[in-house]
């Protein structure tokens, strides 16, 4: 055996090793109604996401501001908000302590159909998803709900530390062939892990946003059927669409089928909710 590449192995094996044992093994929420039970492996601290989601959205704030972008319209600024309130105090069925996030909720003048919440509460949604798809209560609540959902669940923290992992096992692929003669493309084998791992852990989360989202939205009094309508709506704006394999979001039909399962399981946490709250 080659002593060097026997060496340069060793080291390699051991840098890659360094990098899984440096992960904790955590459950972020508990179960809910919905039943989201999968456990995520966490390399990088939460205090690191929260620290840099409140710098993101401070300087986005700050840059919307200046540009005259942000709060603009007072009435739809109220409505946002409202449905914000009644949303946050759901999430102490996944997490008690969210309850006491620093949460944040601003509107921002753009084209753009979006909405985000980044970590420790920091609600964003932008005029363009509103406007365009002319969106009820019920719908808007449902959007929140699913970016609140990938809040608790820690998907942004989750999905950095899974890069930090692929990145150590793509240099360790490329030292690897190096070692043994065979030159592999760092952006192949790259490309190669995010097919295989990362996409599908993606659409993984985006489908405990979902669900998660619809029991939000089913406990604050928002009707969990407008989950459906509300991706309809997202299909109808048209727009080329990658193949599903290659997509982090789930396809718009097993979507659909999702929804319509778990709005049957909310279905009664919603009509609960209409008899302890006024009519709208």
């Amino acid at each position: 055996m080659n002593i060097r590449k026997g060496v340069s192995s060793l080291a390699l094996t051991a840098a890659v090793l360094a990098t899984l044992q440096g992960c904790e093994t955590v459950q972020t929420t508990q179960a809910g109604a919905v039943g989201v039970t999968r456990k995520q492996s966490m390399g990088v601290s939460r205090e690191q996401v929260d620290q840099q989601s409140a710098a993101a959205y401070a300087q986005l704030r700050q840059d919307a501001g200046q540009k005259r972008t942000l709060n603009t319209d007072p009435m739809l600024l109220a409505r946002v908000q409202g449905i914000a309130n009644r949303l946050i105090p759901q999430v102490a069925v996944y997490r008690p302590d969210a309850v006491g996030w620093k949460w944040e909720v601003n509107v921002f003048q753009s084209d753009e159909v979006n909405a985000f919440c980044m970590a420790g509460g920091k609600i964003a949604v932008y005029t363009g998803l509103i406007q365009q798809l002319k969106i009820t209560d019920d719908e808007l609540a449902a959007v929140m709900g699913h970016e609140i959902a990938h809040a608790l669940r820690e998907h942004v923290r989750e999905q950095q530390s899974r890069q930090q992992v692929l990145g150590v096992v793509g240099i360790g692929a490329v030292i690897g062939g190096a070692l043994f003669g065979v030159n592999i493309d760092p952006n192949l084998t790259q490309n190669g892990l995010q097919v295989a791992f990362g996409l599908p852990n993606s659409r993984e989360a985006e489908v405990e946003a979902d669900d998660i989202g619809l029991e939000l939205a089913a406990r604050a009094g928002y009707n969990p059927k407008a989950a459906i309508t509300l991706w309809q709506k997202m299909g109808s704006l048209g727009g080329g669409r990658p193949p599903a394999f290659l997509s982090t979001h789930p396809s718009p039909e097993s979507r659909a089928a999702d929804l319509a399962r778990v709005g049957q399981i909310v279905d009664p946490l919603y009509q609960a909710a209409l008899k302890n709250q006024p009519k709208r």
